[in-house]
Protein backbone atom coordinates (compact mmCIF):
# COMPACT_ATOMS: atom_id res chain seq x y z
CA UNK A 1 0.00 0.00 0.00
CA UNK A 2 1.94 3.00 -1.32
CA UNK A 3 -0.08 6.17 -1.81
CA UNK A 4 2.58 8.08 -3.74
CA UNK A 5 2.94 5.27 -6.30
CA UNK A 6 -0.84 5.31 -6.75
CA UNK A 7 -0.96 9.07 -7.37
CA UNK A 8 1.95 8.80 -9.83
CA UNK A 9 0.15 6.06 -11.77
CA UNK A 10 -2.92 8.29 -12.03
CA UNK A 11 -0.88 11.25 -13.32
CA UNK A 12 1.01 9.04 -15.79
CA UNK A 13 -2.33 7.72 -17.01
CA UNK A 14 -3.63 11.25 -17.62
CA UNK A 15 -0.52 12.23 -19.58
CA UNK A 16 -0.39 9.04 -21.69
CA UNK A 17 -4.12 8.92 -22.54
CA UNK A 18 -3.94 12.38 -24.11
CA UNK A 19 -1.36 11.01 -26.56
CA UNK A 20 1.88 12.58 -27.83
CA UNK A 21 2.24 16.33 -28.31
CA UNK A 22 2.40 19.52 -26.26
CA UNK A 23 -0.05 19.76 -23.40
CA UNK A 24 -1.31 22.20 -20.82
CA UNK A 25 -2.73 21.04 -17.48
CA UNK A 26 -5.63 22.92 -15.93
CA UNK A 27 -5.83 22.60 -12.14
CA UNK A 28 -7.61 24.00 -9.09
CA UNK A 29 -5.99 25.05 -5.81
CA UNK A 30 -6.05 21.58 -4.26
CA UNK A 31 -5.05 19.57 -7.31
CA UNK A 32 -2.09 21.93 -7.80
CA UNK A 33 -0.84 20.73 -4.41
CA UNK A 34 -1.65 17.08 -5.22
CA UNK A 35 0.43 17.23 -8.43
CA UNK A 36 3.33 19.23 -6.94
CA UNK A 37 3.73 16.80 -4.04
CA UNK A 38 4.05 13.84 -6.43
CA UNK A 39 6.03 15.31 -9.34
CA UNK A 40 8.50 18.13 -9.89
CA UNK A 41 8.01 20.52 -12.80
CA UNK A 42 10.83 18.83 -14.72
CA UNK A 43 9.07 15.45 -14.24
CA UNK A 44 5.95 16.93 -15.84
CA UNK A 45 7.98 18.42 -18.69
CA UNK A 46 9.22 14.91 -19.49
CA UNK A 47 5.56 13.99 -19.92
CA UNK A 48 5.14 16.85 -22.45
CA UNK A 49 3.20 19.05 -20.02
CA UNK A 50 4.61 22.52 -20.72
CA UNK A 51 2.09 24.85 -19.13
CA UNK A 52 0.26 24.85 -15.79
CA UNK A 53 -2.84 27.00 -15.29
CA UNK A 54 -5.42 27.42 -12.55
CA UNK A 55 -9.04 27.04 -13.57
CA UNK A 56 -10.08 29.26 -10.66
CA UNK A 57 -7.81 32.26 -11.36
CA UNK A 58 -7.69 34.98 -13.98
CA UNK A 59 -6.54 33.51 -17.31
CA UNK A 60 -5.75 34.79 -20.77
CA UNK A 61 -8.42 34.47 -23.48
CA UNK A 62 -5.77 33.62 -26.07
CA UNK A 63 -6.67 30.55 -28.10
CA UNK A 64 -3.92 27.91 -28.22
CA UNK A 65 -5.36 25.32 -30.59
CA UNK A 66 -1.99 23.58 -30.97
CA UNK A 67 -2.20 22.46 -27.32
CA UNK A 68 -4.16 19.62 -25.78
CA UNK A 69 -5.61 20.34 -22.36
CA UNK A 70 -5.60 17.93 -19.43
CA UNK A 71 -8.12 19.03 -16.80
CA UNK A 72 -7.47 17.65 -13.30
CA UNK A 73 -9.86 19.12 -10.72
CA UNK A 74 -12.08 18.33 -7.75
CA UNK A 75 -15.78 17.94 -8.57
CA UNK A 76 -16.94 21.00 -6.62
CA UNK A 77 -19.88 23.16 -7.73
CA UNK A 78 -17.54 26.07 -8.44
CA UNK A 79 -15.19 23.93 -10.54
CA UNK A 80 -18.04 22.40 -12.54
CA UNK A 81 -19.35 25.87 -13.40
CA UNK A 82 -15.89 27.18 -14.33
CA UNK A 83 -15.28 24.13 -16.51
CA UNK A 84 -18.67 24.57 -18.16
CA UNK A 85 -17.71 28.16 -19.04
CA UNK A 86 -14.41 26.90 -20.49
CA UNK A 87 -16.14 24.29 -22.66
CA UNK A 88 -18.61 26.85 -24.04
CA UNK A 89 -15.65 28.84 -25.34
CA UNK A 90 -12.78 26.31 -25.73
CA UNK A 91 -9.22 27.65 -26.02
CA UNK A 92 -7.51 24.33 -26.76
CA UNK A 93 -7.79 21.64 -29.41
CA UNK A 94 -9.00 18.86 -27.13
CA UNK A 95 -9.90 18.34 -23.48
CA UNK A 96 -9.14 15.28 -21.36
CA UNK A 97 -11.05 15.72 -18.11
CA UNK A 98 -10.19 13.88 -14.90
CA UNK A 99 -11.99 14.34 -11.58
CA UNK A 100 -10.34 13.44 -8.29
CA UNK A 101 -13.42 11.68 -6.97
CA UNK A 102 -16.91 10.41 -7.76
CA UNK A 103 -18.83 12.93 -9.89
CA UNK A 104 -22.65 13.00 -10.02
CA UNK A 105 -24.20 12.03 -13.36
CA UNK A 106 -26.15 15.30 -13.42
CA UNK A 107 -22.85 17.20 -13.56
CA UNK A 108 -21.57 15.00 -16.40
CA UNK A 109 -24.80 15.69 -18.34
CA UNK A 110 -24.47 19.45 -17.73
CA UNK A 111 -20.85 19.48 -18.99
CA UNK A 112 -21.86 17.46 -22.08
CA UNK A 113 -24.54 20.05 -22.90
CA UNK A 114 -21.94 22.83 -22.61
CA UNK A 115 -19.50 21.03 -24.95
CA UNK A 116 -21.20 22.20 -28.15
CA UNK A 117 -17.91 22.11 -30.12
CA UNK A 118 -17.31 18.49 -29.03
CA UNK A 119 -13.83 19.30 -27.73
CA UNK A 120 -13.95 16.77 -24.90
CA UNK A 121 -12.22 13.49 -25.68
CA UNK A 122 -12.24 11.86 -22.24
CA UNK A 123 -14.03 12.18 -18.89
CA UNK A 124 -12.87 9.94 -16.05
CA UNK A 125 -12.75 9.62 -12.28
CA UNK A 126 -9.27 9.15 -10.81
CA UNK A 127 -9.41 8.69 -7.04
CA UNK A 128 -6.71 11.10 -5.93
CA UNK A 129 -8.66 13.43 -3.64
CA UNK A 130 -5.98 13.70 -0.94
CA UNK A 131 -2.42 14.91 -0.43
CA UNK A 132 0.32 12.26 -0.29
CA UNK A 133 2.86 13.36 2.30
CA UNK A 134 4.77 10.05 2.63
CA UNK A 135 4.10 6.66 0.99
CA UNK A 136 1.99 5.71 4.04
CA UNK A 137 0.77 9.16 5.15
CA UNK A 138 -1.89 11.47 3.69
CA UNK A 139 -3.49 14.75 4.67
CA UNK A 140 -6.61 16.70 3.65
CA UNK A 141 -5.12 20.11 4.51
CA UNK A 142 -7.95 21.06 6.88
CA UNK A 143 -6.16 23.06 9.60
CA UNK A 144 -9.39 23.41 11.56
CA UNK A 145 -12.28 20.97 11.25
CA UNK A 146 -14.45 21.86 14.27
CA UNK A 147 -16.39 24.74 15.78
CA UNK A 148 -18.03 24.49 19.20
CA UNK A 149 -16.52 20.97 19.35
CA UNK A 150 -18.71 19.83 16.44
CA UNK A 151 -17.85 19.17 12.81
CA UNK A 152 -17.71 22.11 10.43
CA UNK A 153 -20.09 20.86 7.68
CA UNK A 154 -17.62 21.52 4.83
CA UNK A 155 -14.82 19.75 6.73
CA UNK A 156 -17.04 16.72 7.34
CA UNK A 157 -17.94 16.47 3.64
CA UNK A 158 -14.30 16.95 2.60
CA UNK A 159 -13.16 14.23 5.03
CA UNK A 160 -15.77 11.79 3.73
CA UNK A 161 -14.73 12.50 0.13
CA UNK A 162 -11.02 12.23 0.87
CA UNK A 163 -11.35 8.94 2.72
CA UNK A 164 -13.62 7.51 0.01
CA UNK A 165 -10.93 8.35 -2.57
CA UNK A 166 -8.22 6.70 -0.45
CA UNK A 167 -10.26 3.50 -0.18
CA UNK A 168 -11.02 3.46 -3.92
CA UNK A 169 -7.40 4.13 -4.89
CA UNK A 170 -6.25 1.26 -2.64
CA UNK A 171 -9.17 -0.94 -3.79
CA UNK A 172 -10.41 -1.56 -0.24
CA UNK A 173 -13.95 -2.24 0.98
CA UNK A 174 -13.30 -2.21 4.73
CA UNK A 175 -14.92 -2.92 8.03
CA UNK A 176 -15.49 0.61 9.40
CA UNK A 177 -14.81 1.14 13.09
CA UNK A 178 -14.87 4.40 15.02
CA UNK A 179 -13.87 5.58 18.46
CA UNK A 180 -16.83 4.98 20.80
CA UNK A 181 -18.09 8.12 22.50
CA UNK A 182 -16.85 10.43 19.74
CA UNK A 183 -19.79 11.94 17.88
CA UNK A 184 -17.40 13.31 15.27
CA UNK A 185 -15.89 9.87 14.57
CA UNK A 186 -19.30 8.17 14.50
CA UNK A 187 -20.75 10.75 12.11
CA UNK A 188 -17.82 10.47 9.68
CA UNK A 189 -17.87 6.65 9.82
CA UNK A 190 -21.61 6.68 9.11
CA UNK A 191 -21.22 9.00 6.10
CA UNK A 192 -18.45 6.86 4.62
CA UNK A 193 -20.58 3.73 5.06
CA UNK A 194 -23.51 5.45 3.33
CA UNK A 195 -21.27 6.50 0.44
CA UNK A 196 -19.88 2.98 0.05
CA UNK A 197 -23.42 1.56 0.10
CA UNK A 198 -24.60 4.13 -2.47
CA UNK A 199 -21.63 3.40 -4.78
CA UNK A 200 -21.50 -0.34 -4.09
CA UNK A 201 -20.50 -1.23 -7.66
CA UNK A 202 -17.29 0.82 -7.29
CA UNK A 203 -16.38 -1.03 -4.09
CA UNK A 204 -16.94 -4.55 -5.45
CA UNK A 205 -13.27 -5.58 -5.26
CA UNK A 206 -13.79 -9.30 -4.48
CA UNK A 207 -10.83 -9.04 -2.11
CA UNK A 208 -11.98 -11.68 0.35
CA UNK A 209 -11.87 -14.72 -1.94
CA UNK A 210 -8.91 -16.27 -0.11
CA UNK A 211 -10.74 -16.18 3.21
CA UNK A 212 -8.57 -13.42 4.71
CA UNK A 213 -10.16 -10.95 7.07
CA UNK A 214 -11.48 -7.81 5.32
CA UNK A 215 -9.43 -4.60 5.61
CA UNK A 216 -10.16 -2.13 8.40
CA UNK A 217 -10.88 1.60 8.37
CA UNK A 218 -10.33 2.98 11.87
CA UNK A 219 -11.72 6.49 12.48
CA UNK A 220 -10.09 8.06 15.54
CA UNK A 221 -10.43 11.37 17.37
CA UNK A 222 -7.47 13.61 18.22
CA UNK A 223 -9.18 14.38 21.53
CA UNK A 224 -8.20 10.90 22.75
CA UNK A 225 -4.50 11.78 22.55
CA UNK A 226 -3.70 15.49 22.95
CA UNK A 227 -0.20 14.69 24.26
CA UNK A 228 1.51 13.48 21.06
CA UNK A 229 1.10 16.78 19.12
CA UNK A 230 2.36 18.81 22.12
CA UNK A 231 5.72 17.04 22.45
CA UNK A 232 8.90 18.30 20.83
CA UNK A 233 10.16 15.88 18.20
CA UNK A 234 13.71 14.61 17.51
CA UNK A 235 13.36 12.70 14.22
CA UNK A 236 14.28 14.66 11.09
CA UNK A 237 10.92 15.12 9.35
CA UNK A 238 9.01 15.69 12.60
CA UNK A 239 11.66 18.10 13.93
CA UNK A 240 11.62 20.18 10.73
CA UNK A 241 7.82 20.43 10.95
CA UNK A 242 7.91 21.37 14.64
CA UNK A 243 10.56 24.09 14.33
CA UNK A 244 10.32 25.29 10.71
CA UNK A 245 6.92 23.96 9.51
CA UNK A 246 6.45 21.79 6.43
CA UNK A 247 3.61 22.88 4.15
CA UNK A 248 2.88 20.66 1.12
CA UNK A 249 6.43 19.27 1.31
CA UNK A 250 7.88 22.78 1.29
CA UNK A 251 9.76 24.67 3.99
CA UNK A 252 9.68 28.47 3.93
CA UNK A 253 12.93 29.96 5.25
CA UNK A 254 12.41 33.44 3.79
CA UNK A 255 12.29 35.00 7.27
CA UNK A 256 15.49 33.30 8.47
CA UNK A 257 18.38 35.82 8.42
CA UNK A 258 21.37 33.57 7.68
CA UNK A 259 19.86 31.42 4.93
CA UNK A 260 21.39 31.81 1.41
CA UNK A 261 19.11 33.28 -1.25
CA UNK A 262 18.82 29.99 -3.16
CA UNK A 263 17.50 28.18 -0.07
CA UNK A 264 14.71 30.54 1.00
CA UNK A 265 12.16 27.88 -0.01
CA UNK A 266 13.11 24.21 0.11
CA UNK A 267 11.33 21.12 -1.18
CA UNK A 268 11.51 18.20 1.25
CA UNK A 269 10.08 15.17 -0.51
CA UNK A 270 11.22 11.64 0.24
CA UNK A 271 10.31 10.69 -3.31
CA UNK A 272 12.33 13.48 -4.98
CA UNK A 273 15.23 13.70 -2.49
CA UNK A 274 17.01 10.40 -1.82
CA UNK A 275 18.87 11.67 1.27
CA UNK A 276 15.66 12.94 2.84
CA UNK A 277 13.78 9.75 1.92
CA UNK A 278 16.44 7.62 3.61
CA UNK A 279 16.73 9.81 6.72
CA UNK A 280 13.33 11.36 7.46
CA UNK A 281 12.80 8.94 10.36
CA UNK A 282 16.39 9.19 11.69
CA UNK A 283 16.91 10.93 15.01
CA UNK A 284 18.77 14.21 15.42
CA UNK A 285 22.06 12.56 16.42
CA UNK A 286 21.98 10.12 13.50
CA UNK A 287 21.28 12.94 11.03
CA UNK A 288 24.37 14.79 12.23
CA UNK A 289 26.68 11.84 11.53
CA UNK A 290 24.92 11.00 8.23
CA UNK A 291 25.27 14.55 6.90
CA UNK A 292 28.94 14.43 7.89
CA UNK A 293 29.39 11.25 5.81
CA UNK A 294 27.59 12.89 2.89
CA UNK A 295 29.91 15.91 3.19
CA UNK A 296 33.00 13.69 3.17
CA UNK A 297 31.75 11.81 0.09
CA UNK A 298 31.02 15.11 -1.64
CA UNK A 299 34.50 16.47 -0.85
CA UNK A 300 36.08 13.27 -2.20
CA UNK A 301 34.15 13.58 -5.45
CA UNK A 302 34.98 17.28 -5.68
CA UNK A 303 38.69 16.45 -5.41
CA UNK A 304 38.28 13.78 -8.11
CA UNK A 305 36.73 16.41 -10.40
CA UNK A 306 39.82 18.62 -10.04
CA UNK A 307 41.97 15.91 -11.64
CA UNK A 308 40.97 16.37 -15.29
CA UNK A 309 44.16 15.53 -17.14
CA UNK A 310 43.12 13.38 -20.11
CA UNK A 311 40.32 12.95 -22.63
CA UNK A 312 39.02 10.02 -20.55
CA UNK A 313 38.99 12.23 -17.43
CA UNK A 314 37.04 14.90 -19.32
CA UNK A 315 34.51 12.33 -20.51
CA UNK A 316 34.04 10.96 -16.99
CA UNK A 317 33.66 14.51 -15.66
CA UNK A 318 30.95 15.40 -18.21
CA UNK A 319 29.06 12.14 -17.55
CA UNK A 320 29.17 12.47 -13.77
CA UNK A 321 28.68 16.26 -13.56
CA UNK A 322 24.83 16.25 -13.34
CA UNK A 323 24.99 13.76 -10.47
CA UNK A 324 27.78 15.80 -8.83
CA UNK A 325 25.74 19.01 -9.19
CA UNK A 326 22.67 17.30 -7.69
CA UNK A 327 24.77 16.00 -4.79
CA UNK A 328 26.14 19.49 -4.21
CA UNK A 329 22.59 20.88 -3.96
CA UNK A 330 21.53 18.09 -1.60
CA UNK A 331 24.49 18.68 0.73
CA UNK A 332 23.94 22.44 0.84
CA UNK A 333 20.18 22.10 1.34
CA UNK A 334 20.38 19.70 4.25
CA UNK A 335 23.30 21.54 5.87
CA UNK A 336 21.13 24.64 5.74
CA UNK A 337 18.19 22.83 7.39
CA UNK A 338 20.36 21.12 10.04
CA UNK A 339 21.99 24.47 10.81
CA UNK A 340 18.60 26.07 11.44
CA UNK A 341 17.42 23.15 13.61
CA UNK A 342 20.63 23.27 15.64
CA UNK A 343 20.42 27.02 16.16
CA UNK A 344 16.78 26.91 17.29
CA UNK A 345 17.37 23.91 19.58
CA UNK A 346 20.20 25.69 21.38
CA UNK A 347 18.48 29.09 21.49
CA UNK A 348 15.32 27.63 23.02
CA UNK A 349 17.09 25.17 25.38
CA UNK A 350 15.05 22.40 23.80
CA UNK A 351 17.10 19.53 25.21
CA UNK A 352 16.15 20.56 28.75
CA UNK A 353 12.54 21.38 27.81
CA UNK A 354 12.04 18.17 25.83
CA UNK A 355 13.45 15.97 28.58
CA UNK A 356 10.88 17.37 31.00
CA UNK A 357 8.07 17.02 28.42
CA UNK A 358 8.92 13.34 28.04
CA UNK A 359 9.07 12.86 31.83
CA UNK A 360 5.59 14.37 32.25
CA UNK A 361 4.17 12.26 29.41
CA UNK A 362 5.69 8.99 30.63
CA UNK A 363 6.15 9.11 34.42
CA UNK A 364 3.86 9.97 37.33
CA UNK A 365 6.18 11.99 39.60
CA UNK A 366 3.96 14.92 40.49
CA UNK A 367 5.93 16.76 43.14
CA UNK A 368 9.32 16.63 41.42
CA UNK A 369 7.87 17.53 38.03
CA UNK A 370 5.88 20.46 39.44
CA UNK A 371 9.03 22.00 40.90
CA UNK A 372 10.96 21.55 37.66
CA UNK A 373 8.13 23.10 35.64
CA UNK A 374 7.96 26.13 37.98
CA UNK A 375 11.69 26.65 37.64
CA UNK A 376 11.73 26.34 33.85
CA UNK A 377 8.67 28.44 32.98
CA UNK A 378 9.93 31.29 35.18
CA UNK A 379 13.21 31.30 33.23
CA UNK A 380 13.20 34.03 30.57
CA UNK A 381 15.50 31.88 28.39
CA UNK A 382 12.64 29.41 27.90
CA UNK A 383 10.19 30.68 25.27
CA UNK A 384 6.65 31.39 26.36
CA UNK A 385 5.39 28.85 23.77
CA UNK A 386 7.53 26.07 25.27
CA UNK A 387 6.49 27.11 28.77
CA UNK A 388 2.82 26.89 27.79
CA UNK A 389 3.29 23.38 26.43
CA UNK A 390 4.86 22.24 29.71
CA UNK A 391 1.92 23.64 31.69
CA UNK A 392 -0.56 22.10 29.23
CA UNK A 393 1.04 18.66 29.58
CA UNK A 394 1.01 19.01 33.37
CA UNK A 395 -2.67 20.06 33.37
CA UNK A 396 -3.65 17.11 31.17
CA UNK A 397 -1.70 14.58 33.23
CA UNK A 398 -2.54 15.79 36.74
CA UNK A 399 -6.02 17.21 36.11
CA UNK A 400 -7.51 15.08 38.91
CA UNK A 401 -4.48 14.90 41.18
CA UNK A 402 -5.24 15.98 44.74
CA UNK A 403 -2.38 18.53 44.72
CA UNK A 404 -2.77 19.74 41.11
CA UNK A 405 -1.44 23.29 40.86
CA UNK A 406 -2.32 24.27 37.28
CA UNK A 407 -3.68 27.60 38.54
CA UNK A 408 -0.35 28.47 40.16
CA UNK A 409 1.51 27.67 36.95
CA UNK A 410 -0.93 29.79 34.93
CA UNK A 411 -0.16 32.76 37.20
CA UNK A 412 3.49 32.50 36.14
CA UNK A 413 2.46 32.23 32.46
CA UNK A 414 0.21 35.27 32.81
CA UNK A 415 2.98 37.28 34.47
CA UNK A 416 5.12 36.62 31.37
CA UNK A 417 2.32 37.74 29.02
CA UNK A 418 1.54 34.27 27.68
CA UNK A 419 -1.74 33.01 26.20
CA UNK A 420 -2.91 31.35 29.40
CA UNK A 421 -6.28 30.55 27.77
CA UNK A 422 -4.57 27.75 25.83
CA UNK A 423 -4.45 25.49 28.90
CA UNK A 424 -8.15 25.49 29.94
CA UNK A 425 -9.09 25.22 26.25
CA UNK A 426 -6.92 22.08 25.94
CA UNK A 427 -8.45 20.53 29.06
CA UNK A 428 -11.98 21.26 27.76
CA UNK A 429 -11.00 19.84 24.37
CA UNK A 430 -9.29 16.67 25.60
CA UNK A 431 -9.47 16.35 29.38
CA UNK A 432 -10.31 13.18 31.30
CA UNK A 433 -14.05 13.80 30.76
CA UNK A 434 -13.46 13.31 27.01
CA UNK A 435 -10.69 10.75 26.67
CA UNK A 436 -11.47 7.09 26.31
CA UNK A 437 -9.18 4.65 28.13
CA UNK A 438 -6.16 5.90 30.04
CA UNK A 439 -3.73 7.97 28.04
CA UNK A 440 -1.08 8.10 30.77
CA UNK A 441 -1.12 4.35 31.54
CA UNK A 442 -2.31 4.70 35.15
CA UNK A 443 -3.41 1.08 34.95
CA UNK A 444 -6.50 -0.25 36.69
CA UNK A 445 -5.92 -3.44 38.69
CA UNK A 446 -8.68 -5.21 36.73
CA UNK A 447 -6.93 -4.68 33.40
CA UNK A 448 -4.47 -7.57 33.66
CA UNK A 449 -3.40 -7.49 30.00
CA UNK A 450 -2.42 -3.82 30.04
CA UNK A 451 -0.77 -4.16 33.45
CA UNK A 452 1.51 -6.91 32.14
CA UNK A 453 2.25 -4.95 28.98
CA UNK A 454 3.25 -1.84 30.91
CA UNK A 455 5.48 -3.80 33.27
CA UNK A 456 7.31 -5.32 30.29
CA UNK A 457 7.54 -1.90 28.69
CA UNK A 458 9.10 -0.51 31.87
CA UNK A 459 11.66 -3.30 32.10
CA UNK A 460 12.83 -2.84 28.52
CA UNK A 461 13.96 0.71 29.17
CA UNK A 462 14.08 3.36 26.46
CA UNK A 463 16.43 4.32 23.67
CA UNK A 464 17.04 7.76 25.19
CA UNK A 465 15.32 10.30 27.41
CA UNK A 466 14.06 12.30 24.42
CA UNK A 467 12.13 9.44 22.79
CA UNK A 468 10.46 7.72 25.75
CA UNK A 469 6.94 8.53 24.58
CA UNK A 470 4.96 6.15 22.39
CA UNK A 471 1.79 7.47 20.73
CA UNK A 472 -1.51 5.92 21.78
CA UNK A 473 -2.03 5.02 18.11
CA UNK A 474 0.81 2.49 18.18
CA UNK A 475 -0.75 0.64 21.11
CA UNK A 476 -4.15 0.67 19.37
CA UNK A 477 -2.68 -0.77 16.15
CA UNK A 478 -0.79 -3.45 18.05
CA UNK A 479 -4.12 -4.51 19.59
CA UNK A 480 -5.66 -4.62 16.10
CA UNK A 481 -2.93 -6.82 14.61
CA UNK A 482 -2.85 -9.16 17.60
CA UNK A 483 -6.53 -9.87 17.07
CA UNK A 484 -7.62 -8.41 20.43
CA UNK A 485 -11.28 -7.58 20.98
CA UNK A 486 -12.04 -4.08 19.62
CA UNK A 487 -15.66 -3.87 20.78
CA UNK A 488 -16.98 -1.87 22.59
CA UNK A 489 -14.07 0.60 22.42
CA UNK A 490 -14.19 0.71 18.61
CA UNK A 491 -17.65 -0.40 17.44
CA UNK A 492 -18.20 -1.32 13.78
CA UNK A 493 -20.71 0.47 11.55
CA UNK A 494 -20.97 -2.44 9.09
CA UNK A 495 -20.85 -5.27 11.63
CA UNK A 496 -21.93 -7.85 9.03
CA UNK A 497 -18.36 -7.73 7.60
CA UNK A 498 -16.62 -8.26 10.94
CA UNK A 499 -14.70 -11.58 10.99
CA UNK A 500 -14.60 -13.68 14.13
CA UNK A 501 -11.29 -12.93 15.88
CA UNK A 502 -9.25 -12.59 12.71
CA UNK A 503 -6.96 -9.57 12.51
CA UNK A 504 -7.07 -7.54 9.28
CA UNK A 505 -4.12 -7.58 6.88
CA UNK A 506 -4.61 -3.95 5.79
CA UNK A 507 -5.58 -0.98 7.98
CA UNK A 508 -6.34 2.64 7.10
CA UNK A 509 -6.35 4.99 10.11
CA UNK A 510 -7.89 8.46 9.96
CA UNK A 511 -7.52 10.95 12.81
CA UNK A 512 -10.11 13.71 13.06
CA UNK A 513 -8.29 16.77 14.36
CA UNK A 514 -5.01 15.92 12.65
CA UNK A 515 -2.26 13.31 12.64
CA UNK A 516 1.41 13.89 13.58
CA UNK A 517 4.78 12.86 12.21
CA UNK A 518 5.48 10.94 15.44
CA UNK A 519 2.45 8.77 14.65
CA UNK A 520 3.69 8.45 11.05
CA UNK A 521 6.97 7.10 12.47
CA UNK A 522 5.03 4.47 14.46
CA UNK A 523 3.16 3.44 11.29
CA UNK A 524 6.47 3.29 9.38
CA UNK A 525 7.91 0.98 12.08
CA UNK A 526 4.86 -1.31 11.93
CA UNK A 527 5.07 -1.46 8.13
CA UNK A 528 8.76 -2.39 8.40
CA UNK A 529 7.68 -5.23 10.70
CA UNK A 530 5.49 -6.64 7.92
CA UNK A 531 2.13 -4.99 8.62
CA UNK A 532 0.25 -2.80 6.12
CA UNK A 533 -0.98 0.49 7.53
CA UNK A 534 -1.89 3.84 5.97
CA UNK A 535 -2.28 6.87 8.24
CA UNK A 536 -4.21 10.02 7.42
CA UNK A 537 -5.63 13.04 9.15
CA UNK A 538 -7.58 16.21 8.54
CA UNK A 539 -4.13 17.85 8.68
CA UNK A 540 -0.58 17.11 9.87
CA UNK A 541 -0.01 18.99 13.12
CA UNK A 542 2.94 20.46 14.91
CA UNK A 543 2.41 21.79 18.42
CA UNK A 544 1.45 25.35 17.41
CA UNK A 545 -1.00 24.32 14.67
CA UNK A 546 -2.59 21.88 17.15
CA UNK A 547 -2.99 24.61 19.77
CA UNK A 548 -4.53 26.90 17.13
CA UNK A 549 -7.02 24.16 16.18
CA UNK A 550 -7.93 23.60 19.84
CA UNK A 551 -8.57 27.33 20.36
CA UNK A 552 -10.73 27.48 17.21
CA UNK A 553 -12.67 24.33 18.17
CA UNK A 554 -13.43 25.57 21.70
CA UNK A 555 -14.07 29.22 20.83
CA UNK A 556 -17.48 30.30 22.10
CA UNK A 557 -18.25 27.23 24.23
CA UNK A 558 -18.95 27.41 27.94
CA UNK A 559 -16.01 25.94 29.89
CA UNK A 560 -17.49 23.46 32.38
CA UNK A 561 -14.40 21.57 33.52
CA UNK A 562 -11.83 24.32 34.02
CA UNK A 563 -13.59 27.02 36.03
CA UNK A 564 -10.72 27.33 38.52
CA UNK A 565 -8.34 28.25 35.66
CA UNK A 566 -10.50 30.83 33.90
CA UNK A 567 -9.59 33.77 36.16
CA UNK A 568 -6.01 33.55 34.86
CA UNK A 569 -7.17 33.73 31.25
CA UNK A 570 -8.39 37.23 30.40
CA UNK A 571 -9.59 37.80 26.84
CA UNK A 572 -6.34 39.71 26.21
CA UNK A 573 -4.50 36.38 26.30
CA UNK A 574 -6.81 34.48 23.95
Amino acid sequence: MNLISGIKLYIDKMCSESGPGMKIILLDKETTSIISMAFSQSDMLQREVYLFERLDSGRSNERLKYLKCIVFIRATKQNIQLLANELRNPKYSAYYIYFTNIIPRTDIKYLAECDESESVREVKELYADYLCVNPNLFSLNLPCCMANLNWLPDALTRSMQGLTAVLLSLKLNPVIRYRAGSQAAQLLAKQIYEQITKESSLFDFRSNIDGAAPPLLLVLDRRDDPVTPLLHQWTYQAMVHELLQINNNRVDLSDRPNVPKDFKELVLSGDQDEFYGNNMYSNYGEIGSTIKQLMEEFQRKANDHKKVESIADMKNFIESYPQFKKMSGTVQKHLCVIGELSGLSNKRNLFEVSELEQEIACKAEHSAQLQRIKKLIADERISIEDSLKLVALYALRYERHANCDTSGLLQIIKSRGGRAAVVPALVEYAGTHVRQGDLFNMVRITDAVKLTRNLIKGLKGVENVFTQHTPLLKETLEDVFKGRELDPQFPAINSELVPFRRPPQEVVVFIIGGATYEEALSVHQLNNAGYRVILGGTTIHNSQSFINEVLAATNGIQFKHTKSMIKYCSTDNI
